[in-house]
């Protein structure tokens, strides 16, 4: 499966506060290593619609952390905590594509 890349949506992520501590001031988009649709590989990070705004400190700590699972268990008592506001974020952002029936 290919990557799935939208720029739009990134800045839109951008923009939002923190998901875990609500700072609006540094945001960073992270790409989750536990996607909720498709998968990473190997040196592949995650698609552009598996992404969730962190301040900076957070995103640091997740990465220090070393396990996405554990780190959102901490921090929300939800492993699956990222996974879930990732997919929230993606279906209701202004440049999710939604196919006509």
């Amino acid at each position: 499966m290919k990557r799935y890349a939208n720029l739009k949506h990134l800045e839109y992520v951008r923009s939002l506060p923190c998901i875990l501590c609500g700072n609006d001031y540094g945001v960073e988009a992270h790409h989750l290593l536990k996607p909720w649709r498709g998968s990473r590989g190997m040196s592949l990070k995650a698609g552009d619609d598996n992404v969730v705004p962190l301040c900076h400190n957070h995103h640091r700590k997740l990465h220090e952390t070393g396990s996405e699972y554990k780190f959102f268990l901490n921090e929300t008592g939800d492993e699956n905590h990222g996974r879930f506001r990732a997919r929230l974020l993606w279906l209701n952002s202004p440049y999710y594509k939604r196919t006509p029936r």
